[in-house]
């Protein structure tokens, strides 16, 4: 009955995932969108990294992550039935520290419950693990099932914090409206978006090809690459 339970809950998340996607206009992605969430993804790093509060603990964690997903807006909300979803980019750091060209993903989850009003947020997740960035590449995957996650540490001291909570597979940080919001995003989905690859770089391409096997390049995704190499030096 629990397995029954988490493949529902990974099924309904995954629906109301594709319900937000298929809303959004135009639906079929083209080469504007994916050049606008790359840029976009951009800003959403430079934000956490300014923030007075969570900026140095993003930094330090960034510095030993395995990879990264930036989604620069969530959105959220609902009545009594509720959900959240937003696309985002997906970047892997090689041996070398050098960091890979995006892929595209979106994330998503339903909620049930007394809930009201809508919520924006730019979200940053931390990628800690190989079995994690696996486990994202590999298929559809949701955090609290495949994923073990966890809210990014905050306000316990940079040294203290820096040591902790590195047993998980992501770390999350997200702002809304300047504010920390301290959610780990237990039962989020998070899935390719293969029409926005397939725009991106003119052909279609498996996300590992991108993010682990660099079987493709698009220079407008530099300056992000370059945001994320200095943030980790």
């Amino acid at each position: 009955m629990p397995l029954l339970k988490t493949r529902l809950a990974v099924v309904i998340a995954a629906l109301m995932l594709a319900a937000a996607v298929l809303a959004a206009p135009p639906a079929k992605a083209d080469q504007a969108d994916a050049e606008e969430l790359v840029t976009e993804a951009q800003f959403t790093l430079k934000k956490l990294q300014k923030h007075p509060d969570l900026g140095p603990y993003v930094k330090a964690y960034l510095k030993r992550a395995k990879a990264v997903l930036i989604v620069p807006q969530l959105l959220k909300g609902g009545f009594i039935v509720g959900g959240e979803g937003g696309t985002g980019v997906l970047l892997a750091r090689d041996e070398q520290g050098r960091w890979s060209y995006p892929a595209f993903y979106s994330m998503g989850a339903a909620s049930f419950g007394l809930q009201f009003g809508g919520q924006a947020s730019e979200v940053l997740l931390l990628v800690m693990t190989g079995s994690g960035l696996q486990a994202i590449l590999e298929d559809m995957v949701k955090i609290g099932g495949e994923l073990d996650g966890a809210a990014g540490p905050y306000g316990a001291g940079l040294d203290a914090s820096t040591t902790t909570n590195l047993n998980v597979d992501i770390l999350s940080y997200s702002v809304a409206q300047g504010l920390y919001i301290g959610v780990n995003f237990e039962g989020s989905v998070i899935l390719p978006r293969d029409s926005l690859n397939e725009a991106y770089y003119g052909r279609r391409l498996a996300p590992e090809a991108i993010v682990l096997q660099g079987q493709a390049g698009n220079p407008h995704a530099d300056l992000l690459r370059d945001a994320l190499a200095d943030a980790t030096r």
